[in-house]
């Protein structure tokens, strides 16, 4: 454990995001990553202005960074895995160098990929904030407990981002399932962001 985490507390996926989405105010767009991420998310409050992606690993941020770009009007949160992050961590210059002020990843970090059986991540040896912040995203933060969580999301949605919170948590299953429809994912998602009508 690195000293940037050795004062963090270790906390509750689910109870974060629910404390994340309780704060969401604005119509804030969320993607959530894949496995226990997205179905906490799915449970904590199914929204139009979330995406929940099946499947394709590592791309919470890249997909998040797009809708920022597009809409820098509204607030986008990444929610993501340490394992995910890691197969993308290219993504993370990206985002510095474009610089999305409307943009914040929420990183879950429990050392495992959990849903596919619990082996452990390189984040063990690795300071998944102090990456971000070597990569050019200078608002880069551990939530030291809940508190400090919701502090840092308050920041996120009130301050020029981009900006990345990481959380360490325990290794608890997620809560619920997501329903596995991706075009109804899809066309829900945008029609919360406003770029497709009901049909």
């Amino acid at each position: 454990m690195s000293d940037r985490t050795r004062n963090t507390g270790i906390m509750n996926r689910f109870d974060l995001t629910c404390r994340l989405v309780a704060r969401l105010t604005h119509e804030e767009a969320v993607i959530g990553g894949i496995g226990n991420t997205n179905f906490d998310l799915w449970t904590a409050g199914s929204r139009p202005q979330n995406f929940y992606m099946l499947g394709s690993m590592g791309l919470a941020c890249p997909i998040a960074l797009g809708v920022a770009l597009a809409q820098p009007q509204r607030r986008v949160f990444a929610l993501e895995g340490d394992g995910s992050l890691l197969m993308q961590l290219g993504c993370l210059t990206t985002i510095a160098t474009l610089a999305p002020n409307n943009l914040a990843i929420i990183v879950m970090d429990n050392g495992i990929y959990q849903i596919t059986g619990g082996q452990p991540t390189p984040a063990r040896q690795a300071d998944i904030v102090a990456i971000a912040s070597g990569c050019g995203i200078a608002a880069s933060h551990w939530a030291a407990d809940e508190e400090d969580f919701e502090r840092l999301v308050d920041v996120a949605l009130t301050t020029d981002g981009p900006m990345l919170i990481g959380a360490r948590i325990d290794d608890t299953p997620g809560v619920g399932a997501t329903r596995r429809d991706p075009s109804q994912i899809r066309e829900r998602f945008m029609q919360g962001l406003g770029v497709r009508q009901p049909i």
